[in-house]
């Protein structure tokens, strides 16, 4: 495949300072003739919208809309040893799911921060596919290789000859089924299954960064724009439109998911993320005994004592959007107590929403805070998340 790399790639482009050269998807020329706007993202030159982002949120959150994650890895772990190395690299513990089951996960260092959240699928007793983000992907697959090393377990990463394309929103089960010859009413959340779809083989997961239904479908890298297409033309007639990097962002912000290097990084614990529901620390039969990963003691001795910070929504009450690395006070403090993660205005609420990271007592829901935008305190309200759940 090495001959193939060079045309997929493309100098460095705005929003990407730190990237000499930038990957394409293999559905960029798709982008380019629908007009979209791109960015440097992970590493990748994606698209950020088409039109506007309003709109294309919008979509996702009454009918769907049609993402390309190619940019996102694929790395496959196979082996006898597939499941127990997993379980040794990851605070999850893979070798639990049945076949055709998915689960969210992540993969710490040893103080216990976060290396990179992903998701794993067990596609059979002995094949799993891990999928991380696109600007942790070498570093992923790096770790992985190390905490597999002497183990019977092979990694392979087929980034760079798959193709991952999204239908998100309460039309997309509509949309796609005409397309597959999978009944996707039996296909639970967090499920995925081996089908074919608009005449290719594929494989299908019901998951999703939006906090919608939806599906996501790996296929072959030079069959990502004919699917591409088929998805399009199927979704026409149900509202369905092309969405970029702006959209996936707002969607999830009002689904209360983390986004790597905003909520997440290496300074940041999974148990000050709010994610410890996804950190397996009992004992358990599979492996026997008890899960011990990497960053598994730091996790320990932190859910022994009180959190340094807790991750937490914010609702503005004054006019202002709160960005990343905005400080966030004590109303009438000058020092600040915290810092926004993410923020933006909410097309679906219609208010200004954000997460930041404050000490627990600043916490609890119905606290007033104040966030500093452009030198002024700007009012906002301790919230629950997620900020949006759809109605089921």
């Amino acid at each position: 495949m090495a001959e193939d790399l060079p045309s997929r790639h493309v100098d460095g482009a705005a929003g990407d300072a730190d990237a000499a050269v930038l990957t394409r998807t293999p559905v960029h020329e798709r982008h380019v003739a629908l007009g979209a706007r791109f960015t440097g993202f992970g590493g990748w030159e994606m698209p950020v919208r088409y039109g506007s982002i309003i709109d294309e949120h919008r979509a996702v959150r009454s009918a769907a809309g049609l993402f390309d994650l190619s940019h996102m890895g694929e790395l496959w772990v196979n082996g006898p040893d597939a499941a127990a190395g997993l379980a040794s690299a990851l605070v999850s513990v893979p070798g639990r799911l049945a076949v055709g089951r998915a689960q969210y996960s992540l993969i710490c260092a040893p103080d216990g921060g976060v290396i990179d959240d992903l998701i794993v699928y067990r596609t059979a007793p002995e094949r799993f596919l891990v999928v991380p983000n696109a600007s942790n992907r070498e570093v992923v697959a790096a770790e992985l290789a190390s905490r597999l090393a002497g183990r019977a377990a092979e990694l392979d990463d087929e980034t760079l000859t798959t193709a991952l394309l999204a239908v998100q929103g309460p039309a997309a089960r509509a949309i796609l089924q005409p397309l597959t010859n999978l009944d996707l009413g039996s296909l639970r959340s967090y499920a995925a299954a081996e089908a074919r779809v608009a005449g290719f083989p594929a494989l299908v997961a019901r998951t999703g960064y939006t906090g919608e239904e939806g599906f996501e479908l790996f296929v072959a890298w030079d069959d990502g724009p004919a699917a591409w297409d088929a998805l399009l033309v199927a979704g026409a007639s149900h509202g369905l439109l092309p969405c970029g990097l702006g959209a996936r962002d707002t969607l999830r912000l009002e689904a209360g998911m983390p986004l790597y290097g905003n909520e997440l990084d290496r300074r940041t614990t999974p148990l000050e993320a709010g994610l410890a529901r996804f950190v397996h620390l009992e004992r358990g039969a599979d492996p026997p005994g008890v899960h011990d990963f990497v960053g598994r003691a730091a996790l320990e001795a932190q859910l022994a004592g009180p959190l340094p910070r807790e991750l937490v929504g914010l609702v503005l009450r004054d006019r202002g959007i709160a960005r990343h690395g905005y400080a966030v006070r004590h109303p009438g403090q000058p020092e600040p107590i915290g810092v926004v993660t993410s923020g933006s205005q909410s097309p679906t609420l219609g208010e200004a929403i954000a997460m930041a990271y404050v000490p627990p007592s600043a916490a609890s829901a119905g606290t007033m805070l104040a966030v500093v935008i452009r030198d002024a305190a700007v009012a906002a309200e301790v919230a629950p998340l997620p900020f949006y759940r759809r109605t089921r």
